[in-house]
């Protein structure tokens, strides 16, 4: 009997232990599309079950989302856009810590219990990027969201915006599209600067003068 039992036990065992090293299937990755915004030229790819919602920032962005029902204003969503153009003459730019100081701002006063989740340094097209990531009751609808901002500086002082705005309970699906948007964010390559005809021209040929005999 107790032989009889403890191989019961050792099979139990043995079959748990294989069930638990067995690895789980892999996720097939998402089918993707491309997005290049047509006035400022930056491009993203996002998942193909997601739809342009519409644009903003007087049209130097664009809203994406997944399918869902309801008032559009309250979807959870990705916007991508250029929020601060680069500054002209003697103006000095706000800068990624002054962009993110007005992004606390505005959050703070649309909504209650404001909280910042997170904040940190990062790299996106090899430019210097800031991410901050926050949550907050709206006022108007007494919704909670979570925002993960990240902002990135251009170049030429310019600031674009990479913003996931979603409720809590949906943070963990949509955080990895956030980042394989911001993974495949890039800005277009700068133009070369125009030939120097007057340099460049080639020298003419001049034969010496010939020496007097």
């Amino acid at each position: 009997m107790w032989r009889s039992l403890f191989s019961a036990v050792l099979a139990s065992a043995l079959g748990f232990a294989s069930s638990a090293q067995t690895p789980a299937p892999a996720h097939k990755p998402l089918p993707l599309k491309k997005y290049c915004q047509p006035r400022i030229g930056f491009c993203f790819n996002y998942p193909t079950s997601w739809d342009k919602v519409g644009d903003v920032f007087d049209g130097n962005g664009v809203v994406i989302a997944p399918p869902q029902k309801g008032d559009p204003t309250l979807w959870d969503g990705i916007t991508v856009a250029l929020v601060a153009p680069a500054p002209e003459g003697d103006e000095e730019g706000l800068g990624l810590n002054g962009i993110i100081e007005q992004a606390q701002a505005g959050m703070r006063d649309a909504g209650q219990n404001f909280q910042t989740l997170q904040r940190q340094e990062r790299t996106v097209d090899h430019m210097p990027a800031q991410m901050l990531k926050a949550q907050y009751r709206e006022k108007a609808t007494g919704r909670d969201w979570i925002e993960e901002l990240v902002f990135i500086e251009g170049p030429d002082n310019e600031i674009y915006s990479v913003a996931l705005k979603c409720s809590p309970q949906s943070l963990a699906k949509l955080e990895p599209v956030l980042r394989r948007v911001l993974d495949t964010w890039t800005l277009p390559e700068p133009e070369p600067p125009p030939e120097d005809t007057e340099n460049t021209a080639p020298a003419e040929n001049k034969s010496p003068a010939p020496e007097p005999h």
